[in-house]
């Protein structure tokens, strides 16, 4: 009875864990810092929420920041692993008035930077569909990323010239955006199977865009 006890205890367990390790980063706490635009820096546990821009620090009690007052936040995401840093710019959503909303930075040059905004998405395809961008190395972060219906998905952007600007995922539109290595990229994107439309592949793509200048 005890062993038929226990096997059941470690067989929730695994059961909760599986599901803790399949939430989507912006529904768990991470480790990670704030820091604001009066120069102070706070650390602990953080979650954040792109849709309302906003970040939330959990120590004592739990504050809410927003985008207005951060300059940026960086957490290590206990979901999928790795550093993952937001910055707080100025952009105009649905109107010519820009203000303040957090991008994440997948990888930035002297000249160019490319961002990102996830969100959760509805999945029509069905279960066990795959998020949008596809896969990235071994990191699940970059691959499937459906769960009970939903999906994680992303916007991308490049910040250039001080400008955002939102990249539609068309491969005419990418070249647009990276000018003057059309043939330099082409050959890159040949050579190393990467594709235009996912993650993983437009981070080396943008990330040696800006090794050519």
């Amino acid at each position: 009875m005890i062993k038929a006890l226990f096997s059941l205890s470690i067989l929730i367990l695994g059961i909760s864990t599986s599901f803790a390790q399949t939430e989507f980063p912006s529904r768990v706490w991470h480790k990670g810092n704030i820091y604001t635009t009066d120069g102070k820096a706070y650390g602990g546990e953080i979650k954040y929420d792109l849709d309302n821009n906003v970040v939330q620090l959990k120590d004592q009690t739990v504050e809410t920041f927003t985008a207005a007052n951060v300059t940026n936040f960086e957490i290590y995401d206990e979901v999928y692993g790795g550093i993952r840093k937001f910055f707080s710019l100025p952009y105009a959503v649905g109107s010519d008035y820009a203000t303040p909303i957090f991008f994440e930075v997948l990888t930035q040059g002297d000249d160019l930077a490319l961002l990102c905004r996830e969100y959760i998405a509805t999945d029509t395809r069905g279960m066990g569909g795959y998020g949008m961008m596809g896969g990235y190395g071994m990191n699940p972060f970059y691959g499937p990323q459906s769960m009970m219906g939903y999906r994680l998905a992303f916007k991308y952007y490049f910040l250039k010239n001080g400008k955002i600007e939102q990249y539609n995922m068309k491969k005419k539109e990418l070249f647009e955006m990276l000018p003057g290595h059309d043939e330099e990229i082409s050959l890159f994107m040949r050579k190393n199977r990467l594709e235009y439309d996912k993650r993983g592949d437009l981070l080396r793509i943008t990330a040696y865009y800006n090794e050519l200048n």
